[in-house]
C-alpha cells in the first residue's frame, strides 16, 4: 500500500509542485489549502505524514496551530514544517510543538523527498519492532519500549514525537556514552543542524523535568555532544 501524505500548502502552484514530487516517488498525495479543510479530511482518517506550512492563508499561523492539534490526536505521526520563515525562533517554535522537522522551502525537491523518505523508514521501524517483541530499555527509573512506543520515567508516561523518541533511544542505549550532533541525527534518520538539536535536546529535558523537577540525566558534553548519565555496565 502506498504511503499517504498529506501536504497543507496556501499557494496552489507550490502545493501542486510538491504533490507531483511525492507522487512520481510513489506516494499517495493530497493537497489542503487551508488548516480547516485539512482537519475536515483528517477526522475521518489520518495520513501517514503530513508537511505543512506556516501561513495558511489569513492564518498567519495557522500550521502551527494544525501541528498542535495534530501533536495531540497522534504522538506517533510525522509531521515536518515547509515554510518561508526561516528564523531560528519560528523553527524552535515547531520544534516545541512536537513537529519532527523544520524545513525551508529553498530546499530542493529531492531533498524534502529525501526527509519525507527518512521520516516513514522510522514508521517502519517501529512496525518492525512491534513484529519482534523484546525486552525495554530500563535505566534506573526509565523505561524505554521500542515495542509500543512509550516512555516512562518514575512510572509515569511521557509522549514524546517520533524524533524526541530515536534522539533519546540513542543516548540511553549506551549510558555514559557521549552522542555527537552526527551520531544523533543517524539515529533519528533527519539532518539537523547544532541549534535544531539543541532545541529537540531542550524540549526532551522539560518533558521529565514536568515530572521530575530533579531530572538530570540528559547531560550537556560542550563541544563533543550529549550523554544519558550512567555507567558503561549499564548498557545491554
Amino acid at each position: 500500500m502506498k504511503p499517504r501524505i498529506a501536504i497543507v500548502e496556501d499557494e496552489a502552484a507550490l502545493r501542486e509542485n510538491y504533490l507531483e514530487a511525492l507522487r512520481r516517488r510513489g506516494y499517495e498525495a493530497t493537497g489542503y489549502p487551508g488548516r480547516a479543510e485539512a482537519m475536515a479530511a483528517f477526522d475521518s482518517r489520518l495520513p501517514d505524514l503530513v508537511i505543512i506550512d506556516i501561513n495558511l492563508g489569513d492564518e498567519i499561523e495557522g500550521g502551527f496551530e494544525l501541528c498542535r492539534t495534530l501533536r495531540n490526536r497522534s504522538a506517533t505521526l510525522p509531521l515536518i514544517f515547509l515554510t518561508a520563515r526561516d528564523s531560528e525562533i519560528d523553527a524552535v517554535s515547531g520544534l516545541r510543538l512536537g513537529a519532527d522537522d523544520y524545513l525551508t522551502k529553498d530546499i530542493s525537491l529531492e531533498h524534502l523527498c529525501a526527509r519525507v523518505a527518512a521520516l516513514l523508514r522510522r514508521v517502519s521501524a517501529l512496525s518492525a519492532a512491534a513484529d519482534a517483541p523484546g525486552q525495554p530499555l530500563r535505566r534506573g527509573p526509565l523505561e524505554l519500549d521500542t515495542d509500543r512506543f512509550t516512555v516512562r520515567w518514575q512510572g509515569q508516561e511521557i509522549s514524546l514525537s517520533l524524533t524526541e523518541f530515536w534522539l533519546l533511544h540513542a543516548l540511553v542505549r549506551y549510558p555514559g556514552h557521549v552522542k555527537n550532533r552526527q551520531q544523533l541525527m543517524d539515529a533519528a534518520s533527519v539532518v539537523l543542524d547544532d541549534a535544531t538539536i539543541t532545541s529537540q535536546i531542550k524540549r526532551l529535558r522539560r518533558k521529565f523535568t514536568a515530572i521530575d523537577a530533579g531530572f538530570d540525566a540528559i547531560e550537556t558534553v560542550y563541544g563533543a555532544g550529549y550523554r544519558w548519565r550512567g555507567s558503561a555496565a549499564e548498557a545491554p
